[in-house]
């Protein structure tokens, strides 16, 4: 951890949790470290500046991300019950990323017979996902907007996220901010004032009406250039 802070850009990723093979057909999501591990890693991120998040699909693994103190929790399907509050609590930042959730009942397809527990979890994760997004969005969690692309999703469909969201019962205006400004707070780079780099997309009409509007920019500026549109 330690290593990677000092290379990053001011976060660390870690993966919180994962199936446990080695039980056999009692295989299921289990923690990867055990607490003090993780107390300890997470204090030597903020040690060297870096924050942390961690992948999370289990309930399991909440509590300890909670005491290890860590930054933000991606995909955070394990965040339930009293968690939820804690987690709104402290303002911990949850990335949903519904996409990949979206594929879980698939991942239970292809589980189903070496790991049934597994499977069965899977699956009902799958089932309650758009209720447990708007669970976190109205008890106050901080919720971003991410794909969890690079593996099995490609990289490019952050728009299919935003809709996602929209799915799941979340205004668009507050899906926007999640996407945008919100996103700048958390990630440090603040509100925007004069002089900070001119980095916009142009939309013919108001996305927070209507969250389709992001499938079609007329241009996008980066640092003052139009490189689209």
């Amino acid at each position: 951890v330690r290593a990677q802070a000092r290379a990053a850009d001011g976060w660390v990723k870690l993966v919180g949790d994962w199936i446990d093979r080695d039980l056999g057909a009692e295989g299921d999501l289990r923690p990867l470290w055990p607490r003090d591990v993780l107390v300890e890693a997470v204090a030597a991120a903020h040690a060297e500046a870096a924050r942390v998040t961690v992948h999370a699909f289990s309930e399991e693994v909440v509590g300890d991300l909670l005491a290890a103190g860590v930054d933000g929790i991606e995909h955070g399907t394990g965040v339930v019950g009293g968690y939820v509050d804690e987690v709104a609590a402290r303002g911990i930042p949850v990335t949903p990323t519904l996409l990949q959730v979206g594929r879980f009942a698939e991942i239970a397809d292809q589980a189903q017979e070496k790991y049934p527990v597994y499977a069965a979890r899977m699956r009902h994760m799958h089932a309650r996902r758009y209720e447990h997004v708007r669970t976190l969005h109205e008890a106050g969690v901080p919720l971003l907007v991410g794909t969890d692309a690079g593996g099995t999703l490609g990289h490019g469909r952050v728009v299919d996220e935003c809709a996602e969201l929209v799915a799941a019962g979340i205004p668009a205006a507050e899906v926007v901010a999640m996407a945008t400004w919100r996103a700048r707070e958390v990630l440090g780079f603040g509100a925007l004032v004069e002089g900070s780099s001119a980095d916009l997309v142009v939309y013919p009409a108001d996305p927070r009406e209507d969250i389709e509007v992001l499938r079609h920019p007329t241009a996008v500026v980066l640092r003052g250039q139009v490189v689209h549109g």
